[in-house]
């Protein structure tokens, strides 16, 4: 929905406001979402193919020059680049998808509501295009009472049988052990989603406390 000359400038104004704090990740848009923008295109693979190098490139400071079929440069640079190009991620899913984030970005995230196993399958398909790939996957997490059930009713009615496998939930030391769970699957950094009736000073108080354990 943007164009990456915009994109690149956005993020680089960001990264010198805030220098080595942004983790900027693109996609080729939920299809669905992009239908009804107005803005999807015939192949999201190509689009992301051309997408991607072009923003690294742009970021890294380099005059662009680009004649694809979705991505059009010529002779672009940006004139306040970042002073250290921060690494560009790219949302993946379906294998095919997942191959390309490994081959043209710095780094894949991936969705919530993934098996530990189904993650590292994920990463595997990555890592095959790049070994030294970061990865990042998101994954819903509850604290405290009733913990499981709130986590699990993310999914609503199209709740799967292996739901709470999809899930942390319990105390820190639990959350913890899952985090390091997904750490062992290769996981790089791993994103704790907050359930929709949690409260966010003490969700992010426990989650910080995950991040010391995990750490140790």
């Amino acid at each position: 929905m943007r164009n990456v000359a915009a994109t690149a400038m956005e993020i680089a104004t960001i990264e010198r406001l805030f220098p080595g704090r942004l983790m900027p990740g693109v996609g080729h848009g939920v299809l669905p979402w992009m239908a009804q923008a107005g803005a999807r295109v015939a192949s999201p693979l190509t689009l992301m193919r051309e997408y991607v190098p072009a923003l690294r490139a742009l970021l890294a400071g380099d005059e662009v020059t680009v004649d694809g079929r979705y991505v059009t440069l010529d002779r672009v640079r940006l004139d306040w680049p970042p002073t250290a190009a921060p690494r560009v991620y790219a949302a993946a899913e379906r294998p095919r998808t997942l191959a390309l984030a490994g081959e043209v970005a710095d780094g894949t995230v991936l969705d919530m509501g993934h098996t530990v196993d189904e993650v590292a399958t994920a990463v595997r398909t990555v890592r095959a295009s790049n070994a030294v790939q970061h990865v990042v996957a998101y994954v819903v997490a509850a604290f405290g009472t009733d913990a499981a059930a709130r986590a699990v009713g993310h999914f609503g009615d199209d709740a799967p049988d292996d739901a709470a496998d999809r899930v942390l939930a319990g105390s820190i030391e639990d959350i913890a052990a899952g985090v390091r769970r997904f750490a062992a699957a290769g996981v790089d950094h791993v994103v704790l989603m907050p359930t929709d009736d949690a409260d966010l000073t003490d969700y992010y108080t426990a989650a910080a406390e995950v991040g010391r354990r995990v750490r140790g």
